[in-house]
């Protein structure tokens, strides 16, 4: 006689476990715990074998019934219903292994090591936010040239046409991983050359001209603001490094007394990726080492130089763009953190005749010397320390509104 719904309801456990019989292999186990169990049972190759279907409640009987007819179709095709489930779960768990989010954070973790943590944080935050919510489930075996187009084109359609192009880049890089590890066949990614609209390529926005610059001092100079961010907006022509590593300067790394701020490769942009692991020599004039010391008392006794509302945390990747717009300047248009680089480069040479080789060497680019040295941190050192102090002294002048006169190298 078939189960109803009302004997399911009301069995009661005994002492020890019974079985309620449906039909068709179907029964419930009733156990002293009070679980009530849904099993098929059915026979392969002349052996009983049981089959777990859910438990009641979850589980009521009209849907227990489904799956032992479920179960029922595979035995008469010659398909072991159990053998179906265990290699259906192994495959929903290799789907999981190798899914492309799955992939990506395993090619991250082996690659990030060697990145600068800027550089690691804008790539993971990249995937998770425009890549993941689309591929990211996906097994990536299964993923074809226009599913990962789809994904970019969502990027480009809110108007970050860079940011698509960083992030069908990223893709590619997962997909030959994914290809090297036994996971993909190809990458699709090279299919796309071509599909999206090109960069809009341009430099950022900064000022050159020296009356400009006068101005801008003038202007940081009455800026009212932390004393953290004001300090980081000072110094920030004074060294003229990316914003991204001034904002992560530790203590440790500064010698006030020498003069000098020596950055770690791992934080300079691309560093350990070309193998440099010496670190980045800064010369402070004393104009940038007075800033300093003012700054010490509040920030000091920790490790960051600008630190955040989080002690334990630098500043803002925003905070020097978003004091310069506080002080009225365009940061796409006029002047933006990363312009002083621009600024220091156009100025030193065109107004101050400084050698072009120091300059780079000071902004840390590729200078490749006669012994093929893409980068070398004591190179130019002396002509580089008594630039970084005639260019605070002139600085000075430009805030101060004094003529400057254009001088020739020494």
């Amino acid at each position: 006689m078939s189960l109803t719904d009302t004997a399911v309801r009301q069995a009661k456990p005994d002492v020890k476990p019974y079985k309620l019989a449906d039909g068709k292999g179907l029964f419930m186990l009733v156990n002293p715990s009070g679980s009530k169990l849904w099993r098929f049972k059915y026979r392969v190759d002349g052996k009983e074998k049981l089959l777990a279907l859910g438990a009641y409640p979850d589980v009521g009987l009209k849907a227990a019934r489904e799956r032992r007819d479920e179960a029922r179709r595979l035995l008469v095709e010659g398909i072991d219903p159990g053998e179906h489930r265990k290699l259906t779960k192994a495959a929903r768990a290799d789907a999981v292994a190798n899914s492309f989010e799955s992939v990506a954070l395993e090619w991250f973790a082996r690659q990030s090591p060697g990145w600068a943590p800027a550089h690691a944080d804008k790539i993971i935050q990249r995937l998770k936010n425009d890549v993941f919510p689309w591929l990211g489930g996906r097994p990536i075996a299964d993923i074809k040239a226009p599913d990962v187009l789809a994904t970019v084109r969502r990027v480009e359609e809110r108007g970050a046409l860079d940011t698509a192009h960083r992030a069908l880049q990223n893709c590619g890089q997962v997909f030959r991983y994914a290809v090297a590890t036994g996971r993909a066949e190809r990458d699709p990614t090279g299919d796309l050359r071509g599909a999206l609209p090109p960069r809009r390529t341009g430099h950022f926005a900064a000022l050159t001209s020296p009356g400009e610059v006068g101005a801008l001092l003038r202007a940081m100079e009455a800026f009212r603001g932390t004393l953290v961010v004001k300090a980081a907006l000072r110094l920030s022509p004074l060294v003229f490094v990316r914003p991204g590593e001034l904002r992560q300067a530790r203590w440790d790394e500064i010698d006030l007394e020498k003069g000098e701020w020596n950055i770690p490769a791992e934080r300079m942009k691309g560093w350990t990726r070309k193998g440099l692991t010496a670190p980045h020599l800064v010369p402070l004039a004393p104009q940038a080492v007075e800033i300093l010391r003012e700054l010490h008392p509040l920030t000091g006794r920790g490790e960051h130089v600008f630190a955040g509302r989080d002690p334990k945390k630098p500043m803002s990747n925003a905070a020097v763009n978003a004091a310069l717009r506080r002080m009225g300047y365009d940061t796409k248009t006029e002047m933006t953190g990363h312009g002083f680089r621009a600024m220091a480069r156009t100025i030193l040479h065109e107004e101050l005749g400084v050698d072009r080789d120091v300059i780079e060497h000071q902004l840390a680019h590729r200078v490749p010397d006669s012994l093929g040295t893409a980068y070398n941190r004591t190179k130019f050192i002396k002509e580089r320390r008594a630039m970084m102090t005639r260019w605070a002294d002139y600085l000075d002048r430009l805030k101060a509104g004094a003529e400057v006169i254009a001088l020739t190298a020494a």
